[in-house]
């Protein structure tokens, strides 16, 4: 900043091979727009400039949509819950086919039925106490 208070405009000039570099850099997946920016200390809107200009895979009428590193978090998060109840559910799965079978066994040992047809009417069972 100069003494009468007017701030110095600092314009940088980056050469076609920085540029282009940086752009395959975000072609190849090595690095996001947001993590360029913060290591070379280039604003993120010339980086969409350069990647829009010398971009190999550049068309006309083509957006370039970059998924946030939260984003991208968010969904490796939610993938690991999906895999987690899906072992979760199969483990239920294999207990609930053990116990059928246990249920069967004993069926065939005690000749009793121990599943409970749906219109069996309920048991006499104790009388309500009155206090």
């Amino acid at each position: 900043m100069l003494k009468t208070g007017k701030r110095i405009n600092a314009y940088r000039k980056y050469s076609e091979d920085f540029k282009r570099k940086l752009v395959e850099e975000y072609e190849r997946g090595g690095m996001s727009v947001l993590q360029m920016q913060r290591l070379y200390g280039v604003c993120n809107a010339l980086i969409y400039k350069w990647i829009y200009k010398y971009s190999t895979y550049n068309e006309k009428n083509i957006r370039i949509v970059e998924m946030k590193d939260s984003q991208s978090n968010r969904v490796k998060e939610l993938e690991e819950k999906v895999k987690a109840l899906e072992r979760t559910v199969g483990q239920k799965q294999i207990m609930i086919d053990y116990l059928e079978k246990m249920i069967d066994v004993a069926k065939e040992t005690y000749s009793i039925d121990i599943k409970k047809n749906s219109n069996t009417p309920p048991s006499g069972g104790s009388k309500p106490t009155g206090k």
